[in-house]
């Protein structure tokens, strides 16, 4: 891992990295940035599949279509992770009230995971690719949402935001320090 920020928030570990959300071995599991039909594609969900194989589309027929902001749960086939959280993010500019279609996104995933008794997750950056959200605006709300859901959870102990690339992850280390104010 190229770059790594570290945080505790409530006795919870707040990581970001630089990274492949796919590669991610330490965490129970990882959040798709999926489409409404839960099927491979572009991006996150693209990457997500290719490395699951083709039983976690096969999987996911019966639970599509999701709406904006929703999440839904699948067994990690051939990832690393025991699970897969599946969130459809909102289209910037299309979807709205996109600022709280995107937090539900986190809020369910971090809800969701708990509720499956899964003790750590991995996030991407979620609709800041082909959805076009701004990468600013975005690392603000997933760091606040987390924040305000973290008092929430029993279970998760870890919650990691896994950013593709060298910008994404210095957008979001500066969003989480101005959390710690």
């Amino acid at each position: 891992m190229a770059h790594q920020t570290i945080q505790t928030i409530q006795n919870i570990q707040v990581e970001l990295v630089q990274g492949d959300i796919t590669q991610q071995p330490d965490v129970s599991v990882i959040v798709n940035a999926a489409n409404a039909q839960l099927e491979t594609g572009g991006g996150v969900a693209g990457a997500i599949h290719r490395a699951a194989g083709p039983a976690l589309a096969k999987e996911c027929k019966p639970m599509a279509p999701i709406n904006p902001g929703e999440a839904v749960i699948s067994s990690g086939h051939r990832l690393p992770n025991g699970h897969v959280i599946h969130c459809l993010g909102p289209v910037y500019g299309v979807d709205q009230p996109s600022d709280s279609l995107l937090a539900d996104c986190y809020r369910n995933a971090l809800l969701l995971a708990d509720e499956y008794k899964l003790t750590s997750i991995a996030f991407p950056s979620i609709s800041t690719g082909a959805f076009g959200y701004p990468i600013k605006a975005a690392a603000g709300i997933a760091l606040d949402t987390i924040k305000k859901t973290i008092p929430h959870l029993k279970n998760i102990q870890k919650i990691r935001l896994v950013l593709f690339d060298q910008s994404d992850f210095e957008t979001f280390k500066k969003r989480l320090e101005q959390l710690e104010d």
